[in-house]
């Protein structure tokens, strides 16, 4: 074999080794903000992420390769700075109108809705109408969330001087509260209340939820600006997923409703 036909095989070679260890079309990597959020995101004592922002992201990974979503630690209170930081490229199960009306972002509607609901004891001649007026009741509320009753503001103060609330980082705490007698109300989303009344059946007869809706949570996802990905590559994915049935699969069972596409 002549001099230079060694040399061109020698880096043909070292070409395919080199494709060998660096693929060509690596996935880019997706960092999703997952906070504490039952029964979207649930950290328990052990430290593993659970729920169902968890199980949506191993459903975007199964389904294509040009990205890898991971989770990223955050908080409710913290995740505005980790994104604007760029410390996560996106944010899911949000509204825009939860404290975001001044960072910049893309929002990516996910066809996805939930509701905040009010949580009362059980007890004899208590009807719906007990969730009409929210004077001189006890509420119990999850710091950090927002809610249409309160005008969205989420200030801790304010809630409990106007509205008589205990502020908890636990849907749990805040409806054994309820059924303990230390607060009369607890609102909690009607996902984790579903989820929880099936986990608990001993207590889902001392309990009962209102009619009354304090808001719709119509969820989306918002990407930061320069993020590796973009909204509208994110919306295909997700129509991809409504299309297969796995979002149905993964939501349905929480009550949570998956919407037709829009037209």
């Amino acid at each position: 074999m002549s001099s230079p036909m060694r040399t061109a095989l020698r880096v043909l070679v070292w070409v395919l080794a080199t494709l060998t260890v660096f693929p060509a079309c690596a996935a880019q990597l997706v960092r999703v903000g997952a906070a504490h959020f039952p029964p979207y995101t649930v950290r328990p004592e052990q430290g593993a992420d659970t729920g169902l922002l968890p199980q949506l992201v191993d459903a975007l990974n199964a389904l294509q390769s040009d990205y890898q979503f991971v989770l990223v630690p955050t908080s409710i209170p913290r995740r505005f700075r980790d994104f604007e930081q760029s410390r996560v490229d996106m944010a899911i199960f949000e509204n825009p109108a939860w404290g975001w009306q001044n960072i910049p972002h893309t929002s990516v509607d996910m066809g996805l809705e939930d509701a905040e609901i009010f949580t009362a004891q059980r007890e004899p001649g208590r009807g719906q109408e007990y969730f009409s007026d929210l004077k001189g009741k006890r509420l119990a509320l999850f710091s950090g969330y927002h809610y249409a009753f309160a005008n969205f503001n989420a200030d801790p103060k304010y809630l409990a001087d106007t509205y008589n609330a205990t502020l908890t980082y636990s849907h749990d705490s805040n409806l054994l509260m309820v059924l303990r007698g230390r607060a009369d109300i607890a609102l909690v989303t009607r996902s984790y209340l579903s989820d929880f009344l099936s986990h608990n059946t001993d207590t889902a007869q001392q309990l009962f939820a209102s009619e009354r809706i304090d808001q719709v949570y119509h969820h989306y996802a918002l990407i930061r600006p320069m993020a590796p990905i973009s909204g509208e590559d994110f919306a295909k994915l997700l129509g991809r997923l409504r299309d297969s049935g796995e979002l149905l699969k993964i939501f349905d069972p929480y009550r949570i409703v998956v919407m037709p596409p829009a037209k």
